[in-house]
């Protein structure tokens, strides 16, 4: 049987007659990156918050490492990290002084606290700007920032929110290496997004979130499997027989002729 992270078990959320997650079912398996893609109002972010005990839920169940989870579970919250997609740092704090306020939120304290803060500024390719107040950052930085604030307590669990959000592409690519190092570390991650490139270059696993409802769950190539694709080629001086040759090749569906028009 494999270790399940995380379970989540027909769950439901309503924000007055508006539902944000209708009869959600997800189980996440330890050690994975798994995508979650739809687009603004599907209902990622509130489907983060409730696996990460910052809000409510109306019906259903959640487990965590096993164990009925409730935002009112502290031990098991201390497992888990969150990457907002709000922007969770103090701009009039530098770098360091936002990690070590995060830090001891989790109860780290002295040399512990230090070395964990010092080894997420370098991560995140920030030890230079350690002692700058995070107001004067670039966007990029703030995000990468907002990514050590995270994990400063070095959870097992990390739910990240759509983390590269108008960032700049070189601080895109570094949050995307740091994924896949903590990922190598044994860490699990969810991690949420518009983009099926980011998804696509970060998750074996992806699902598809739309409406408050799972449309698709399944790996990227199992996924494109479902899609019918369409190419439009011309040629002059064909063999006669090149339609029946055409036809012929395993997954063709359809055949048209005439000039070409749009795509459909």
């Amino acid at each position: 049987m494999p270790d399940l992270v995380l379970e989540v078990s027909d769950v439901r959320k309503r924000y007055g007659d508006t539902a944000a997650l209708d009869g959600v079912s997800l189980s996440v398996e330890a050690g994975e990156v798994f995508g979650l893609l739809g687009p603004n109002g599907a209902g990622k972010t509130t489907l983060l918050s409730i696996a990460a005990g910052l809000a409510r839920f109306d019906t259903g169940s959640v487990k965590l490492f096993g164990r009925p989870f409730t935002r009112d579970d502290r031990d098991l919250r201390r497992l888990v990290g969150i990457g907002t997609q709000d922007l969770s740092i103090y701009p009039d704090l530098t770098a360091r002084e936002n990690l070590r306020f995060f830090g001891k939120l989790y109860g780290y304290y002295g040399q512990d606290l230090n070395g964990r803060v010092d080894d997420v500024l370098a991560a995140v390719g920030l030890t230079d700007r350690a002692n700058d107040r995070a107001g004067t950052f670039s966007g990029g930085m703030k995000r990468r920032l907002n990514l050590a604030a995270a994990v400063v307590h070095g959870p097992k669990l990390l739910f990240l929110d759509e983390p590269t959000a108008g960032v700049d592409p070189q601080s895109r690519n570094h949050i995307f290496e740091q994924v896949k190092a903590l990922n190598a570390t044994g860490m699990t991650i969810i991690y949420t997004s518009h983009y099926m490139e980011e998804v696509q270059a970060l998750c074996p696993r992806i699902a598809i979130l739309d409406g408050g409802k799972f449309r698709a769950c399944d790996t990227l190539p199992n996924l494109l499997k479902r899609l019918d694709a369409t190419i439009r080629v011309t040629l002059t001086g064909a063999p006669t027989d090149f339609a029946d040759r055409l036809a012929a090749i395993p997954g063709v569906k359809r055949l048209g002729g005439g000039p070409p028009g749009p795509p459909p």
